[in-house]
């Protein structure tokens, strides 16, 4: 297994992508600690790891708190004595911010994704770095706008970029220790609930069907199709690994083509 007793900590683990995320570190061997706003999702995660012979252990977490992220890897750094893999899955609703022209959309509105997610991986990072005691991973994730200029994203391409941009920081500082930090990029993920609210709101700011939005999407890609949840999670499996210690300050192209480095 990949990932033999590591320890690794999921920030937003009940969404669809931290769910899967979830799964598969603990499928490689991993011992995951699962995190969310909410505990009761959190741990139905957890309860369906354990059933199928892995090691999960939930907590109510809110990743925009400094003080919660810090003594939960207290609380973690107690019970197990290590961390080597964190990985910041948190996310917000998107309704409000996406479908919206720049030109039409508030302060407030445009502000709420640079907020939450810099404030967020900046925290978890941060907290996971000061911890880790020889080889360790930071790994955040982005879709496409990170990268590429598109219309109706809000705050969220800014947000998306400035992470990538952070990734690459947090490898300049730390990487000399043996904390590498990489940044996952994948297309939107039509498996996942997040994406059909998004692409709703893109679909009816362009009066078009959310189908038709799908095929718009995938059809500028190489291979005319989306990311899969396994594709990425594949990739975040990988990079966690020992197998990957060459990797860091970079992000991982998981779009076929969609955004082209």
């Amino acid at each position: 297994m990949l990932l033999e007793n590591k320890v690794v900590v999921i920030y937003g683990a009940a969404g669809n992508v931290g769910r899967a995320m979830a799964r598969a570190f603990a499928g490689e061997g991993a011992r995951v600690f699962l995190t969310g706003r909410t505990l009761r999702p959190v741990e139905a995660v957890a309860r369906e790891i354990a059933s199928g012979g892995g090691r999960a252990e939930a907590a109510e977490v809110d990743a925009t708190e400094e003080g919660a992220i810090e003594r939960h890897l207290d609380s973690v750094l107690a019970k197990v004595g290590r961390l080597d893999v964190s990985v910041n899955e948190s996310g917000i609703p998107q309704a409000g911010i996406q479908g919206i022209p720049l030109v039409d959309l508030t302060l407030e509105s445009f502000l709420r994704p640079v907020e939450h997610y810099l404030r967020s991986n900046f925290l978890t990072a941060r907290a996971a770095a000061r911890r880790m005691r020889g080889p360790g991973v930071i790994l955040m994730h982005t879709p496409e706008p990170a990268r590429i200029g598109l219309p109706l994203v809000g705050g969220m391409g800014p947000a998306w970029a400035s992470m990538e941009a952070l990734t690459r920081s947090l490898s300049a500082e730390l990487a000399a220790r043996g904390v590498r930090a990489v940044c996952l990029r994948s297309s939107g993920i039509p498996e996942t609930s997040t994406i059909d609210v998004v692409f709703d709101l893109h679909a009816r700011a362009l009066g078009i069907e959310r189908g038709d939005f799908l095929k718009l999407v995938e059809s500028r890609s190489h291979r005319q199709r989306s990311t899969s949840l396994a594709e990425l999670t594949g990739a975040a499996v990988f990079l966690a690994s020992d197998a990957a210690a060459g990797i860091t300050g970079t992000v991982i192209n998981l779009t076929g083509g969609l955004a082209v480095d």
